[in-house]
């Protein structure tokens, strides 16, 4: 059994822990109000944004092509991970990296690059698979700015358009439900699919082009990638502090009960030693 001086220094450990948990879990509330209030916000724009363009794509003559709308071959894909660029956020990374690896064993006949976004993506796969990019600091700081996310979207459509051997880009992340969900997403970023007439609405809209479609699409499908890959850094950075709230608000609980737990235990130790320490004093008292 361990002595007094051992259970009240770990008592004092865990005490000591429990508040740097506490602490995370309040900065990552504030942040998370943040990423959630603009996540929120770029949503509906994202969402109205590919819808147009898809409905505008499938509208357009058979005759008119765009790199980034050109249905291409299915052997070589371009994945984009989205991962944490800090951990102590529970299953937070392990899914994305779990979700990834389903997907390159389901297309193991495939030839697969990787570009990772996040430090624990890159430090995961950096023994494993080849990375052709890497980008780290973007969701650490727990704000990302458009223009970073720019920097990001014109790399991936410059090696899309340059590399006529490349057939699709994939984007995984993980898309914020709540606090305590978040959902895994595996997406296809290009080619950009047009809408068919199955997902055309009820209602078909009757749009007038006033420049030629060639010179709407080059300006407006770079810009829907740009939006798309801005958005799954919002959605990724809100997952990771909800993820992060969670788990230090388990942290602390657990802390406490460990605390309780120990403190029990030391009562139960010092309260034997007394009774021993008693014993021995009317032993004492008898044998004179």
């Amino acid at each position: 059994m361990a002595n007094l001086l051992d259970i009240r220094r770990r008592i004092r450990s865990v005490k000591n822990t429990q508040q740097i948990t506490k602490a995370m879990k309040m900065v990552s509330a504030a942040k998370l109000k943040r990423a959630q209030n603009r996540v929120i916000n770029a949503r509906p724009f994202a969402n109205k944004m590919s819808e147009v363009l898809s409905e505008l794509a499938a509208q357009t003559t058979e005759e008119f092509n765009h790199p980034l709308l050109d249905a291409r071959g299915d052997e070589r894909y371009l994945v984009i991970l989205v991962t944490a660029d800090k951990g102590l956020c529970g299953a937070f990374n392990a899914n994305l990296l779990k979700a990834t690896q389903a997907f390159f064993k389901e297309h193991a006949n495939k030839k697969i690059e990787l570009v990772t976004i996040g430090r624990k993506g890159r430090d995961f796969y950096r023994r494993r698979r080849e990375i052709v990019g890497e980008y780290v600091g973007l969701t650490g700081k727990g704000r990302v700015e458009f223009e970073e996310a720019l920097d990001v979207a014109r790399n991936i459509v410059k090696r899309f358009t340059n590399d006529e051997e490349m057939d699709k880009v994939f984007l995984i992340f993980a898309e914020f439900k709540s606090v305590l969900s978040q959902r895994i997403v595996v997406e296809q970023l290009l080619p950009i699919s047009r809408a068919t007439a199955e997902e055309q609405p009820a209602e078909a809209k009757d749009y007038i082009f006033e420049q030629p479609p060639a010179e709407i699409f080059s300006h407006l499908l770079p810009r829907l990638v740009e939006t798309q890959i801005f958005r799954a850094l919002l959605e990724s950075i809100a997952s990771e502090q909800g993820a992060r709230m969670t788990a230090m608000d388990s942290a602390s609980k657990n802390a406490g009960e460990l605390i309780s737990s120990l403190t029990l235990n030391m009562n139960r130790v010092r309260q034997a030693a007394i009774t021993r320490e008693i014993i021995e004093i009317v032993s004492g008292a008898s044998a004179l």
